[in-house]
């Protein structure tokens, strides 16, 4: 039997009980973010789920990791806690279960209509690498800086290429950016030019939130790399194409890509 909520959710709803997306959010009366997830129209405040002792399993009982402003303590309990957390959340909403479903005044605190909140950085961000993976994106950029002519490095079939973004730069959907400014390519023997980007690309991305992570100089086994991967999020990766192309030789990507 398929599991269901006390809530009503549309069937057309991206946040039925089967998909309890985690994020942080104020409301006009708060000035420090909450912690929540996403279910039908509502936010579940998960604050206030925890300062009611509904988050009673092993590892969850007595933390405060819920009362914080942002995701990091949480992620950084690892795998076991944030299944304890799933399934205590998922027979929390579920239709079957009384404890929030028949307390009104909990209910009232704990639910927040969607219109009623601003999203907000869920984590403190601390490390941001960009991942090239993508053969067609690969073939494409290596064709602007390059040439058609072998676009594709060698090593791009052997080894992950990345590089390491600014991690400040990480927004929330509907911030304003701005176009940056830098020297760009110069064309033939002419002069490089100073001025907002001629070249201003992006590219809609998925990115992996990492939980636990590794101690400095340690590695994570390949098999292990799962155990890490808190969830996804959809992204959008702006690039100053000609100013990229122009400073990204020797050392790779700087203003470009900040």
């Amino acid at each position: 039997m398929a599991l269901k909520s006390f809530i009503h959710v549309h069937p057309d709803s991206h946040f039925p009980i089967q998909n309890l997306p985690y994020g942080a959010f104020k409301t006009h009366s708060t000035t420090l973010p909450r912690l929540g997830v996403a279910i039908g129209d509502y936010v579940l405040d998960l604050s206030e789920i925890a300062k009611s002792g509904l988050f009673n399993s092993p590892l969850l009982a007595g933390s405060d990791c819920f009362l914080q402003p942002t995701l990091n303590k949480f992620l950084a309990m690892g795998r076991p806690a944030w299944k304890e957390a799933r399934d205590s959340l998922q027979k929390l909403l579920s239709s079957t279960e009384p404890a929030l479903r028949d307390n009104m005044e909990l209910r009232q605190k704990a639910l927040v209509p969607m219109s009623e909140v601003e999203m907000v950085l869920p984590m403190e961000i601390g490390d941001y690498t960009d991942f090239f993976s993508s053969m067609h994106h690969a073939k494409n950029c290596g064709t602007i800086f390059v040439g058609p002519k072998n676009p594709i490095a060698p090593n791009w079939f052997r080894l992950p290429i990345a590089y390491h973004g600014r991690a400040s730069s990480v927004v929330i959907s509907g911030t304003d950016i701005i176009r940056p400014r830098g020297q760009g390519h110069p064309t033939g023997n002419s002069t490089p030019y100073f001025g907002p980007s001629l070249k201003l690309d992006f590219e809609l991305e998925m990115g992996t939130v990492v939980g636990p992570g590794n101690e400095l100089g340690k590695t994570i086994d390949v098999n292990e790399a799962a155990d890490h991967i808190f969830g996804v999020v959809l992204m959008n990766d702006w690039s100053a194409r000609d100013i990229q192309a122009w400073e990204y030789v020797p050392l790779g990507p700087f203003l470009g890509k900040s």
